[in-house]
């Protein structure tokens, strides 16, 4: 928002009315804000026609912007309707459904572990009966890990599927595959892939999510075999998802058994968790504001190019703490570019030119947050946002 102000555009947000007094909004870089009633962030999609209709009745809106996983839907049922530029419902698919991705993928030979839908009962038999467990049960429009349980038993998928009554069709079916998971975050523009950034994650984010643990990500070394293969793949799959412009967040998962790189899921949006400021740190590019440039200059008709890039490399950690305001002063390698400030967490980005003193750093604070620091919490489960 602040960088597409700065770029000279006029900046709508359109947001839940129970955010209006707690969340910090950039308001200096906005020219208005629109609040929607809500329960827990969900808006009436009709009422919300309406209300943006009726605004561009006197306004010429241009280009829609969601920011986040849960507003792709919205976004796209607005462009559908008053005939903006960018991916419509069919399109948002493919970068918001973990079943519409499989099926993507699959239609182009893309990699990926075995899977099948939980609509039909006899595609959930033969899948249960052909493909080794354990499983995963995903949401199929929920973000990140949340939601998802593993199955080691027939029985036990069928017992959650059934109590999932009418929500059923809402999920995947997935073969668990023990590996390395890693991302992949990206820049496009005019469909070329522009900038792309691979990373790998430390504990998987499932198992931090559902067993506890420490948050990590560091950037691949430069040139690697892995960090090759990552952007290639990375190409290829958005090149098939005929993503145009804008950003993307992409995992992928090395296979212990076999050594082969899978493709897990992607989406339309910078990267959560402090991804966007670990590639700021190693990088120099700043993904929320190269997304607005991109999308300034589809709309304008312009060029774009990514700004000269910064060869560093950097790592990030994310913990709950037990503490509610931790002190991590003691924490003052001169590596440490970035501390987190939030209750109940504790968080660091560390950056060097030595990739592996960025390994050893993330590494040896790990451990000491894991000491000092480290709580755990149960994981979210919504099936549904």
């Amino acid at each position: 928002m602040e960088e597409a102000k700065r770029l000279g555009c006029r900046v709508l947000l359109l947001t839940s009315q129970s955010l209006e007094h707690t969340a910090k909004f950039p308001r200096e870089h906005l020219d208005d804000i629109f609040y929607m009633p809500d329960q827990e962030h969900e808006w009436n999609l009709q009422h919300m026609l309406h209300a943006v209709a009726h605004l561009a009745r006197t306004i010429a809106i241009d280009r829609i912007v969601p920011l986040d996983d849960f507003d792709l839907e919205k976004a796209a049922l607005l462009r559908e309707h008053l005939r903006i530029p960018g991916f419509g419902e069919s399109a948002t698919r493919y970068f918001r459904d973990k079943l519409a991705m499989r099926m993507r993928a699959a239609e182009h030979y893309i990699p990926i572990p075995e899977f099948t839908d939980t609509i039909n009962y006899e595609r959930i038999t033969r899948f249960v009966d052909n493909v080794p467990a354990p499983w995963l049960l995903k949401p199929r429009l929920m973000a990140g890990a949340i939601g998802i349980k593993k199955c080691h038993q027939r029985q036990e998928v069928w017992d959650r599927i059934h109590s999932l009554g009418d929500e059923q069709s809402y999920f995947v079916l997935e073969r668990f595959v023990p590996g390395d998971i890693f991302h992949v975050d990206s820049i496009w523009f005019r469909g070329e892939m522009v900038f792309a950034i691979a990373s790998a994650y430390g504990t998987p984010p499932f198992d931090v999510t559902h067993g506890g643990g420490i948050f990590t990500t560091r950037v691949l070394e430069r040139g690697s075999e892995y960090d090759r293969a990552l952007r290639s793949l990375n190409q290829t799959v958005l090149s098939c998802f005929e993503l145009r412009e804008g950003v993307s967040h992409t995992e992928f998962i090395r296979a212990y058994k076999d050594g082969r790189f899978y493709f897990l899921e992607t989406s339309a949006r910078v990267g959560g968790a402090h991804i966007a400021e670990l590639i700021e740190a190693a990088t120099g590019v700043n993904m929320w504001a190269e997304w607005a440039k991109v999308e300034v200059a589809s709309a304008l008709g312009h060029l774009y190019s990514v700004p000269p890039r910064q060869n560093e490399y950097a790592g990030l950690l994310v913990s709950l703490a037990r503490q509610e305001w931790p002190d991590t002063s003691n924490f003052q390698e001169p590596e440490l570019v970035w501390r987190m400030n939030r209750r109940h967490h504790v968080g660091f980005i560390v950056k060097s030119a030595d990739y592996q003193r960025v390994a050893s750093l993330l590494d040896m604070y790990a451990q000491r947050v894991h000491n000092e620091y480290h709580a755990a919490a149960p994981a979210k489960d919504r099936p549904r946002e």
